[in-house]
């Protein structure tokens, strides 16, 4: 037994041992290129809680992982079969209703640890804000990396590129598919561009259709990636959110929270 992982740990235990802080991983089912399984996010955030959980656990923290929601925001994926939807409303009021029992078994301590850019939870933790007694928080763990992800990664990221693709080559090998000669089963992740250029400069943002953007769902080129470099990515991951779980579990939930005294 693992007890910090709610799903592998029993009443026993946690009637007597009262967590501090609750992970919620949230992922999504989708294609990615044609070489990742379905599973991806859902694996990913799953593995992330896994492992920072863990290493904040044998640092006295404690904090337990809940399991993944394996559903997430599909609506610009709708073109692809088997991209499962939650509507943006229905997600949120999936994880309000979450927080609710979390805040009942006197855990006020919550990170949302998020798989799936098309899960866009910001709006909810402030609609939350003044409604629970819990403190929200909100993880996108792919952006943790953002100021060494060059120093790890040669291609950009979007979906299905050469980051989760190596998380995949060292967390779950078995379902990357590859070609007879060892090569990554996958297109180059090609994107097309808008036809407007405050689009493609980032001054406009829009919802992308993903079955115009790309050819087989993947927008990022996955075949420089490595089972060294999803190594690498986790060993980052766990020291960096890890000490974050240490920290939250200690924290007193005062007046000012959560600033500096």
């Amino acid at each position: 037994m693992r007890p910090w992982i709610l799903a592998e740990t029993n009443y026993a235990h946690v009637k007597d041992n009262p967590y501090e802080v609750a992970v919620l991983p949230l992922g999504a089912t989708e294609p990615h290129n044609l070489h990742l399984p379905y599973s991806t996010d859902i694996l990913e955030g799953t593995i992330v809680g896994e492992r920072i959980c863990q290493a904040a656990h044998e640092k006295g923290a404690r904090v337990v992982l809940l399991p993944t929601i394996p559903y997430g925001t599909e609506t610009n994926m709708h073109a692809f079969p088997l991209a499962m939807n939650l509507d943006p409303s229905t997600l949120n009021q999936v994880v309000t209703d979450l927080v609710k029992s979390l805040v009942g078994s006197n855990i006020r301590k919550i990170v949302l640890l998020n798989s799936h850019g098309g899960n866009e939870m910001k709006p909810l933790l402030r609609e939350l804000c003044n409604k629970t007694e819990a403190r929200l928080f909100l993880c996108n763990w792919y952006n943790t990396l953002a100021d060494i992800y060059h120093e790890i990664f040669s291609e950009k990221e979007d979906h299905a590129g050469e980051m989760e693709t190596s998380f995949g080559l060292a967390f779950f090998p078995e379902l990357v598919a590859r070609n007879e000669d060892g090569t990554l089963a996958a297109d180059e992740g090609a994107t097309r561009e808008s036809r407007f250029d405050a689009i493609n400069r980032g001054w406009v943002s829009m919802t992308r259709p993903w079955h115009l953007l790309t050819t087989n769902s993947g927008s990022g080129n996955p075949h420089a990636a490595t089972k060294e470099k999803g190594e690498q990515m986790m060993q980052h991951l766990v020291e960096r959110l890890g000490r974050f779980l240490v920290e939250l579990s200690s924290a007193e939930i005062d007046d000012q929270f959560p600033f500096q005294v």
